[in-house]
């Protein structure tokens, strides 16, 4: 009854009456305000002020959003997120082609001013991002069953596990920048960083995907086409990882 009752009111969620368009615009603004005052003021602490306050303020907006239009015959399509994935697949490739040239002209490789990359951290990396999407998939099996309580819990879980990602991929980053190692420092400095960097605004926005569709799953209203559709970005964040790791630091 109660599955008939949700899909008995309108057909879509009521996108001209929602307030959350109006708090990700605020969390938007605040964003332009923070790079404003970083690059063009040289304020930084307003920037990260300013940063504080849009990023949660776009990530509840979203989740807002989504929470207002879960079952409800709105969400993401899994077709459109085959061809968006294709599309950000290109972006990657430009990467890597850009990589592999400079690469295999160099008379010497790494550049001069390069630091020894980490070994262990990667892999430990590696192994927190597959193990996310073992779980994402677990929760997509246990929502197609009809399983809330274990859909939630293992969404949790997968939302752990990339958030630890993160978290590693943040103590690299500033590991290497204190050892003099940045964005500036050489050609490999630049491959490095933009690569794992574009990889890690990827792992972000799955994240921020996940974290939209928590408050639904909360109410035990999760969608099963939102999740699928999650699910199948965020398995190819962790397959884009493995060329990442293997082509970035071990090769």
């Amino acid at each position: 009854m109660e599955h008939q009752a949700v899909h008995g009111e309108a057909a879509h969620a009521h996108w001209d009456t929602s307030v959350w368009p109006f708090v990700i615009s605020f969390g938007i603004l605040a964003l332009v305000l923070a790079f404003s005052f970083n690059f063009v003021y040289h304020k930084p602490f307003a920037a990260v002020i300013c940063m504080g306050l849009g990023v949660p303020m776009i990530v509840a907006g979203i989740a807002g959003w989504v929470s207002e239009a879960m079952g409800r015959g709105e969400g993401l399509s899994y077709g459109a997120m085959g061809w968006f994935i294709l599309a950000e697949a290109m972006i990657f490739l430009a990467f890597f082609v850009s990589y592999w040239y400079m690469r295999l002209k160099a008379p010497y490789w790494p550049p001069e001013g390069t630091v020894e990359l980490p070994r262990i951290m990667p892999l430990v990396m590696t192994a927190a991002l597959v193990a996310s999407s073992v779980t994402i998939h677990w929760a997509e099996h246990l929502l197609h069953k009809g399983d809330q309580a274990g859909f939630r819990k293992w969404l949790l879980v997968t939302i752990a596990l990339g958030a630890c990602f993160l978290g590693m991929s943040a103590y690299e980053w500033s590991h290497l920048i204190h050892q003099g190692f940045n964005i500036a420092t050489n050609v490999y400095g630049t491959v490095f960083f933009s690569i794992t960097g574009f990889h890690g605004a990827h792992v972000f926005i799955g994240l921020s995907i996940f974290i939209a569709g928590l408050p639904a799953a909360m109410r035990a209203r999760a969608s099963f086409g939102f999740v699928r559709t999650a699910g199948l970005y965020w398995h190819f964040v962790d397959i884009i990882w493995f060329f990442v790791v293997s082509q970035v630091y071990f090769w």
